[in-house]
């Protein structure tokens, strides 16, 4: 059984093949990234264009890479949404014409859905589990009993993770994307330099990183009043990154620990774009440790956006009959 997956949730075209339930085959990602750093952020109509000028070639380029053709495909599974309204729109309709002209089945995944099931792609988590989907666009922690059964814990009240990396990154007046630029300046950095404030909201395993973004622009403000970043020296900006970064790692770490003890699982999936920062792997891998719990982390490539785990996730949709008609319609909004 072989399924092409489609996402375009946000600023990435993807398109990806994937023989049964985990072998990949494709997985083409172009980005927008270097259309939207001028920006330093996403910009949605742009974002939109980029996806109605590249999705044909994109998925042409997943069914050569894969050496198959539309008439080998068994299903199309596509992001039916969280996401940008307009992109998600480019990716659905595409996925709905491509398959009432070639006569292939349609299946909508939950973008969430697919983040979850990125690490099936490489190995075989068990269930139950406790995930962790920290990225751009959301944080949120779920207890996983199945295909299909998810029970949300907790998720932010505010900011995402990863927008507040991008946001953080903005005032340090670094490059777009944040996070990795930031990842590379805390390891040159004290995280004990600035004490950051920490919402770990005790009696809850929602997020919260809204405080933490205003105690940083505080910070700044307190060395540069006149908001000239330039002149703040380099070694006190690496500070900065490093203490903000510890500040965000704790809560996710301690948020997942509350989450595996409450409910007797050690058993853990960390995903999201978010899941690429070394020192949140390391912690959280530290943390399994002295839980003695299982931590299954997907590898760098399969952390961002992707229509692998979109495939994945669609796979079980398909073999469980769950069939989209060509009323599938996405929405930005849309709890997993």
């Amino acid at each position: 059984m072989r399924i092409l997956g489609i996402d375009t949730s946000c600023d990435d075209t993807s398109a990806s093949v994937i023989e049964g339930s985990s072998t990949i085959l494709s997985n083409i990602v172009s980005s927008q990234t270097e259309i939207h750093k001028k920006y330093g952020g996403i910009v949605p109509e742009l974002a939109s264009r980029m996806h109605m000028d590249m999705i044909s070639h994109v998925v042409n380029e997943a069914l050569i890479q894969a050496k198959t053709e539309l008439r080998h495909i068994d299903a199309i599974a596509v992001c039916k949404g969280p996401g940008l309204i307009g992109s998600l729109l480019v990716g659905c309709g595409f996925a709905k014409s491509l398959g009432y002209a070639a006569g292939i089945p349609l299946v909508g995944v939950n973008h969430l859905e697919g983040h979850i099931f990125a690490p099936f792609l490489e190995s075989e988590p068990e269930f139950p589990f406790v995930s962790l989907i920290a990225s751009g666009g959301h944080t949120s922690l779920y207890l996983i009993n199945g295909f299909g059964d998810y029970e949300e814990l907790g998720r932010t009240r505010d900011d995402a993770a990863g927008e507040a990396y991008d946001k953080i990154a903005k005032m340090l007046g670094l490059s777009y994307p944040g996070g990795p630029v930031i990842d590379r300046m805390a390891a040159d950095g004290d995280p004990k330099a600035v004490s950051f404030p920490r919402a770990y909201l005790p009696d809850s395993f929602d997020f919260s990183f809204s405080g933490l973004k205003t105690a940083v622009r505080r910070e700044l403000q307190a060395i540069a009043p006149d908001g000239d970043i330039t002149k703040i020296p380099s070694d006190i900006l690496n500070n900065i990154a490093a203490s903000f970064q510890a500040a965000v790692v704790d809560v996710l770490v301690r948020k997942v620990e509350w989450a595996i003890v409450k409910k007797g699982i050690r058993r853990i999936v960390l995903t999201g774009g978010v899941s690429a920062n070394s020192e949140l792997r390391k912690r959280m891998q530290k943390m399994a440790d002295e839980q003695n719990a299982k931590l299954w982390l997907p590898s760098i490539r399969l952390c961002t956006d992707n229509a692998a785990m979109i495939a994945a996730a669609g796979y079980h949709h398909f073999v469980a009959g769950d069939i989209a008609g060509l009323d599938l319609n996405p929405k930005a909004y849309l709890p997993l």
